[in-house]
């Protein structure tokens, strides 16, 4: 015990940062995370595929950049939201809103399965309700 207590002290400033960055990041997703549900299109989960981004982007050299960038931002995302696992926060929160930061294969496979649990869709229509927006149109899970 008398160890832990050493480790505390000698890293208490450290502790400290993480800890407010922490809830930095967690009233960020309080603020966010709404937001982005009240601004999908209602048709987002149920598109048969979507267009690439960099298609609808005049300048590439731009929207290369920010993509690198929101690559970037996903991974510190998901590796702060590990840390909260043991830190105050919201650890899976940051994790999940990390994950669909970055690109990667088989994202919107995974984005429309996690929108398809019951409990999730009915809190992400909840919140689309509260603004007034239409509910999302949910993809049926046998694929129908």
């Amino acid at each position: 015990m008398s160890h832990i207590l050493t480790w505390v002290r000698e890293y208490q400033s450290l502790l400290e940062w993480l800890g407010g960055v922490s809830l930095l990041m967690f009233v960020a997703t309080l603020m966010i995370f709404p937001l982005v549900v009240i601004y999908l299109p209602e048709d987002y989960f149920v598109r048969d595929r979507r267009d690439p981004a960099h298609q609808t982007r005049r300048h590439p050299a731009v929207w290369f950049t920010l993509t690198v960038l929101k690559n970037i931002f996903g991974a510190l995302l998901i590796l702060a939201g590990i840390a909260m696992l043991v830190l105050p926060g919201q650890g899976l929160l940051s994790i999940l809103i990390g994950l669909t930061l970055l690109n990667f294969p088989g994202k919107y496979a995974l984005e429309r399965r996690i929108v398809g649990r019951p409990a999730v869709s009915r809190t992400l229509n909840r919140i689309r309700l509260g603004a007034g927006r239409p509910p999302l149109e949910i993809p049926d899970p046998e694929g129908h």
